[in-house]
C-alpha cells in the first residue's frame, strides 16, 4: 500500500503538527484546550489508521480507567498514541528525549506523561516516582511499555529493569497488554498493510510479587499474541 501510505504520512504528520501546537498553547492558558488536543490528536491517529490505511483497532478485554501499572508491547508508534483515546486520562512513561521535542514537550508533561531519564541517577528516579504517586491519587492509570522500545513482530527481548523497580516501588498491580500492531505498521518499514490492531488484555497480577516471578508472567502475556 505505498500510495496510501504517503497520504497517511503526509494526512497525519501534517495534521499533528496542529494537535501539538494546540496542545501547548493549552499548556500555557486552558488545562482543558491541553487535555482536548492531546485525546484529539489520538483520535486523529485512528481516524487516519482507519480511513487511510484501512486498519481496524480490537480491544480483547476491558481496558479500564483506573490506578493500576498497565505494561504494554510495544511494537509500533500507533500504540503510543492510541493511550489518551483507549483511556481518560493515563500517563505513559517516556523516555526523557522525547519531551525535548519542540511544542509537544512542555504539553506532555502537563498532561500527566512521565519521563525516564535513563541517565539521571537517584535523583531522577525520587522525582519519577513522586510524579507517579502525585498521578495514581488522582486516580490516573500508569502505562508502562516494559521493553524500552519499540521491538520488530515477533522478538520478545527482556524486559528493562525499570519496570520492576517501578511495579515494586509505586506497589501497584500490573494488567499486561499484548499488542500486535507490528503486522500492520512495521518499524522496519515506512509501508503500511491493511488489517487488524488487537489489544489483548491479560490477567491482573497482584502486587508485591518477586521480581523473577512478575516479570515471567509479564513478558509472557504481552508476547501472547506472537505465538
Amino acid at each position: 500500500m505505498p500510495i496510501r501510505s504517503v497520504l497517511y504520512i503526509l494526512i497525519f504528520f501534517g495534521g499533528s503538527l496542529f494537535h501539538a501546537v494546540t496542545a501547548f498553547i493549552g499548556s500555557l492558558v486552558s488545562q482543558p484546550l491541553m487535555r482536548w488536543a492531546v485525546r484529539g490528536w489520538s483520535r486523529y491517529q485512528y481516524f487516519c489508521t482507519r480511513w487511510i490505511l484501512g486498519i481496524h483497532v480490537k480491544v480483547d478485554g476491558a481496558l479500564l480507567d483506573r490506578p493500576v501499572l498497565y505494561a504494554i508491547k510495544h511494537e509500533s508508534m500507533f500504540e503510543t498514541i492510541d493511550m489518551p483515546r483507549q483511556f481518560e486520562k493515563p500517563s505513559v512513561v517516556a523516555k526523557k528525549q522525547l519531551f525535548d521535542i519542540p511544542f509537544w514537550g512542555k504539553a506532555a508533561l502537563a498532561y500527566g506523561m512521565i519521563p525516564v531519564d535513563r541517565d539521571g541517577g537517584a535523583g531522577a528516579l525520587r522525582q519519577m516516582l513522586t510524579l507517579s504517586r502525585s498521578l495514581i491519587a488522582d486516580g490516573r492509570p500508569i502505562i508502562i511499555f516494559p521493553e524500552g522500545t519499540r521491538v520488530v513482530r515477533g522478538e520478545h527481548p527482556p524486559l528493562q529493569s525499570g519496570f520492576a523497580g517501578l511495579y515494586k516501588m509505586l506497589g501497584l498491580p500490573v494488567v499486561p497488554v499484548a499488542v500486535d500492531s507490528g503486522k500492520v505498521m512495521p518499524r522496519q518499514s515506512w509501508i503500511k498493510r491493511k488489517g487488524v490492531i488487537t489489544y489483548k488484555v491479560g490477567d491482573e497480577i497482584p502486587a508485591g510479587l518477586p521480581r523473577a516471578e512478575v516479570e515471567q508472567r509479564v513478558h509472557a502475556a504481552i508476547n501472547a499474541l506472537n505465538d
